[in-house]
């Protein structure tokens, strides 16, 4: 049962901190600046659950996705450390996207599957993390890494549609902070899956 716990919250924690439900609020609140509060909710509902059945499709049918490519588990673990590490190193330095840098966007409701669901929400940090611990899951790791990524698309979607109250309370140079620490969190994840990976190729 320990192990259990143990192995929940550290998904929770890799998947909260690849996927930053408070950082991704100034980019909510820039690409829907132009709706209204009821449009926004329904944004956010369609972005969070479409992320939801994309990266639950690749927990599900990672295996198959090995076998079919013929990937090794190291070879991925490296690569995939590198990626998250990149993630992570880019949120440090407090690099802003295209999307931030757009003074003028056209609104319409096709925002919620692209960009926001694809790639912010279930972005490649993401999907590679997902696939990451899926490599030697059980199904009933499976289904925690489901409910756990669905739990964080849960935050995000509160996060979400109280954007314009957060920003207020917690105020924006405190959301930079929070995601400078997010950005070192998953910047050592990729660190340990690299490590991991370079342990299984050449030292086991």
């Amino acid at each position: 049962m320990e192990n259990f716990w143990l192995f929940a919250i550290g998904v929770f924690t890799a998947f909260f901190a690849i996927n930053n439900p408070v950082g991704n609020i100034p980019i909510f609140m820039s690409l829907t600046k132009q709706a209204d509060r009821s449009r926004k909710k329904f944004i956010s509902k369609k972005a969070t659950f479409t992320a939801f059945v994309i990266v639950s499709g690749f927990i599900i049918l990672g295996k198959y996705i090995f076998e079919f490519f013929g990937l090794t588990i190291p070879a991925f673990k490296i690569t995939g450390g590198l990626l998250v590490f990149f993630v992570g190193f880019e949120m440090i330095r407090a690099q802003q996207s295209s999307i931030d840098n757009q003074t003028e966007i056209d609104f319409n409701e096709g925002i919620s599957i692209s960009p926001l669901a694809i790639p912010i929400l279930a972005g490649p940090g993401t999907i590679v993390t997902a696939m990451n611990y899926t490599t030697t899951a059980s199904y009933l790791d499976m289904a925690i890494l489901v409910v756990m990524f669905g739990l964080v698309m849960l935050l995000n979607h509160l996060a979400f549609i109280s954007s314009d109250y957060l920003v207020r309370f917690i105020g924006q140079n405190k959301i930079i902070v929070i995601e400078k620490i997010m950005g070192l969190i998953i910047a050592i994840i990729g660190t340990n899956m690299l490590i991991e990976g370079i342990n299984l190729a050449f030292l086991e």
